[in-house]
């Protein structure tokens, strides 16, 4: 087994819609793991869906035991305000166009560049990385300093490296923990867990059998 330490440094303004406070739209500090399973190139979704919805489970379960990357901890964050205008195109049934074009706005609460995350990826064979990755909404640029680590398994209680997707988690792993919020599937924090691990440093692991999982 593989065990590879990305950490990521953002190029650009990164916004994905994390929760909507009227024309307030907030981007969250933590970055989703299917998120960065599909910016790692490790999955690929269809350019057109007739029905415009995501379907995470048919583009992420074939990768079965084989490779799995996890949330994203923010390292150092800070966030940014930016306002955006359109204007509303209302048309009739009968395609006649309104008679007032009435622009609008919204506030996106964005995370700045040069913010920092770290996740990990492990995975069954030897990886090549990408450098660069794309994130978001706005499809920012991230640069990825890789490090690939010792691989230790362990037993016993220990805490996780990073955030974790607990649908992903196998288990009985999970003993305590905090819920970050957010689509499209709620993630840990600070989780308190026991059982089979890949040992780090500072006494923190990652569950042995982590895989894509899906209600």
């Amino acid at each position: 087994m593989q065990i590879y330490r990305c950490l990521l440094t953002l190029q650009d303004p990164l916004f994905h819609a994390t929760r909507e406070l009227g024309r307030l739209y907030e981007t969250g500090r933590y970055i989703h793991n299917y998120a960065l399973t599909y910016a790692f190139g490790m999955a690929v979704s269809p350019w057109f869906h007739r029905e415009q919805v995501p379907h995470y489970a048919d583009d992420l379960r074939p990768l079965g035991g084989q490779v799995y990357v996890t949330p994203a901890q923010p390292e150092q964050v800070t966030f940014q305000l930016s306002t955006f205008k359109y204007g509303e195109e209302i048309l009739h049934v009968e395609m006649q166009q309104a008679e007032r074009n009435t622009p609008s706005f919204g506030r996106a609460k964005e995370i700045a560049p040069e913010s920092t995350f770290r996740c990990y990826v492990v995975s069954a064979a030897p990886l090549r990385l990408p450098r660069w990755v794309r994130l978001g909404k706005w499809h920012s640029k991230a640069l990825v300093d890789v490090t690939e680590l010792e691989v230790r398994e362990a037993a016993g209680d220990y805490t996780a490296a990073c955030p974790l997707n607990p649908l992903d988690v196998p288990a009985g792993a999970l003993r305590a923990f905090d819920i970050i919020s957010m689509p499209p599937a709620s993630l840990v924090a600070n989780a308190r867990c026991s059982g089979p691990h890949y040992a780090l440093d500072g006494g923190r692991g990652l569950p042995v059998g982590m895989r894509y999982t899906f209600p």
